[in-house]
């Protein structure tokens, strides 16, 4: 596949691609002066099938009993960077485990049935262990 020139000056080799449009950039310089204007999805008719996902109750509330149980920004970025756990969630039985428990009405119980599953345990096993608990 050829290098894509950057969309934005039209003039150097793209590095990059924009997280929400896709559009190749080139440099930091770039990409400020592209999201001056706000980009949103495309819509390919070949892109990657995607799983449906049901509509997630927006207006839902999150309640935590704990404020010791809300992760710190440095625990989510260590989730975020750890490559054991995103191989992990390419698994796509435990996504689906996972999409249970996110748009159950009960999702305490329906964790609780995942706890079950041990690629589930093992996954929560390498989170907890990444964020040092």
């Amino acid at each position: 596949m050829a290098p894509k020139k950057c969309e934005v000056c039209d003039k150097s080799q793209s590095k990059y691609k924009c997280p929400t449009c896709l559009i190749p950039y080139c440099s930091l310089a770039c990409f400020k002066k592209h999201k001056v204007i706000p980009c949103t999805k495309p819509e390919s008719v070949n892109e990657e099938k995607v799983h449906s996902v049901p509509a997630r109750n927006i207006d839902k509330p999150c309640c935590v009993d704990e404020q010791s149980e809300v992760l710190q920004e440095s625990q989510l970025q260590s989730i975020a960077s750890s490559n054991d756990i995103r191989d992990s969630v390419k698994d796509e039985k435990l996504q689906k485990l996972i999409r249970d428990i996110d748009c159950s009405a009960n999702p305490e119980s329906e964790l609780d049935r995942a706890m079950n599953d041990e690629s589930f345990r093992l996954f929560t096993e390498k989170i907890l262990s990444t964020i040092g608990t």
